[in-house]
């Protein structure tokens, strides 16, 4: 058991922390069994939402996460897949190309350069 305050602290925290990535991992095992019972596009889109959610938020690597995601892509069939891959290939050569003919850029303007204050001294006769 913990004993100075702060290593109390430390505790509760990580605690709490633990239970979000319980339910974070809960979900993701939930969308993995749902694609392996039935595997759709539409499954297999949540099921990747939920892992790279997991990803962002440090509960899986991001290796463990691209080799989860590679092996529930297995699992649908060839035809569908290829479906899929050939929608995505046109709609990103599409948004290639617009972001490169929008890309603009900015000029920054140099701000003036303050003048350094000078002592004057007047000379007493």
């Amino acid at each position: 058991m913990p004993i100075t305050s702060s290593a109390k602290k430390a505790l509760r925290g990580s605690l709490r922390k633990a239970e979000v990535n319980r339910k974070i991992k809960s979900r993701v095992k939930t969308m993995i069994d749902k694609v392996k019972a039935e595997p759709t596009q539409a499954n297999l889109a949540e099921a990747y939402s939920a892992i790279d959610r997991a990803v962002k938020g440090n509960i899986f690597h991001r290796n463990r996460g691209a080799r989860m995601k590679a092996q529930l892509s297995k699992l649908l069939p060839k035809t569908e897949m290829g479906k899929k891959l050939k929608r995505q290939v046109v709609k990103t050569k599409k948004t290639k190309k617009s972001a490169k003919a929008k890309k603009v850029t900015k000029k920054i303007a140099k701000k003036p350069v303050a003048k350094k204050a000078t002592k004057t001294t007047s000379k007493k006769k």
